[in-house]
């Protein structure tokens, strides 16, 4: 006769099964806010050094902050009121011209034009989408605007407050994890828009002396696909070409190499001058990074998943620095 055990479950794991199904379904109900919360704090960590800049030359944090966003806000209207008309004038005599691109490239090249755009639609969709949920919305831009204000207004009681809620050492266990997520993300961020920014100007001197028409647009496109790992560079380059050949099949190939000597100049140069401060990683594990990012959310996954990446690396790090056998 077989006896049977018995299983006793205390009342300890119970409430702690709850409490973590609880977590659970709270992260995802609030998941929204939390995304926008995390890009606050990229913009924070980006932002911080020069907020303490200014902090550092007896200039209240409050005026520093707000001194940065009128530059940033003021950087960025100038600029977009500079391109914009520009911008239109170019692109509109760019689409106006499609189908004589189309008649030209046909009979070499044998391009579907309605197959292409039918491939590319699913794409531009999910562009769009993201650029109107991010930047069209006033409300959303506004949240993390004033997310990002107040974290930078509190940036330097982090310390104080985290004591104050975990004690001491777990306290300052949380405040390094914290910094070094901080100091990852606000390095990749500010290599980024160096990046973007060699980039887009490369493109575009490169562009004007091909004699390329359409140069400001597709040099502006160069930067901000730079910003896509790995398909950004090879994306923003397929324009250029196809403007390339409507004018001769020398100066489509001569687009091919330009672009060429730039992804060889931003591989073995660029990038490792821009980012010799940052958190790097292996081109397998941003490739993969990418990839799963893509599956679970899209495009929008698939441009924070290195961010995701360099938060999960740092915070991994320090946890196994303070364990025991390493302290």
């Amino acid at each position: 006769m077989h006896m049977v055990s018995k299983i006793e479950i205390s009342h300890r794991t119970v409430i702690f099964t709850i409490a973590l199904l609880a977590g659970i379904w709270l992260i995802l109900e609030i998941r929204d806010l939390l995304f926008l919360f995390f890009i606050a704090f990229i913009l924070m960590a980006s932002l911080r050094p020069f907020v303490e800049s200014l902090e550092t030359r007896r200039i209240p944090r409050v005026i520093s902050i707000l001194f940065i966003y009128i530059l940033v806000i003021g950087l960025v209207a100038v600029t977009v009121g500079g391109l914009v008309p520009l911008l239109v004038t170019q692109t509109t005599k760019l689409i106006a011209n499609l189908p004589k691109i189309e008649a030209m490239i046909r009979p070499y090249y044998q391009l579907d034009l309605k197959a292409l755009t039918q491939q590319l639609a699913p794409v531009s969709q999910d562009v769009l989408k993201v650029t109107l949920g991010l930047f069209s919305n006033i409300t959303t831009t506004l949240t993390i605007l004033v997310f990002t204000f107040y974290l930078l207004l509190e940036r330097k009681f982090m310390e104080k407050h985290l004591i104050e809620t975990f004690g001491k050492t777990a306290g300052m266990r949380v405040a390094d994890t914290v910094k070094a997520v901080e100091f990852g993300l606000g390095s990749w961020m500010r290599g980024e828009f160096v990046l973007m920014l060699s980039i887009g100007l490369l493109s575009y001197i490169g562009l004007l002396l091909l004699g390329i028409d359409y140069a400001l647009p597709l040099a502006i496109l160069a930067g901000l696909f730079e910003i896509i790992p790995i398909i950004g560079p090879i994306l923003s380059a397929v324009p250029a070409v196809l403007v390339g050949l409507t004018i001769s099949p020398t100066l489509g190939l001569a687009v091919v190499a330009l672009y060429i000597v730039l992804q060889q100049l931003e591989n073995n140069f660029i990038v490792p001058w821009v980012m010799k401060r940052a958190i790097g990683l292996s081109p397998l594990v941003s490739i993969i990074a990418i990839m799963v990012g893509s599956r679970l959310a899209g495009l929008t996954g698939a441009l924070l998943a290195i961010p995701f990446v360099i938060t999960f690396e740092q915070i991994l790090k320090t946890t196994l620095a303070s364990t025991p056998e390493n302290s």
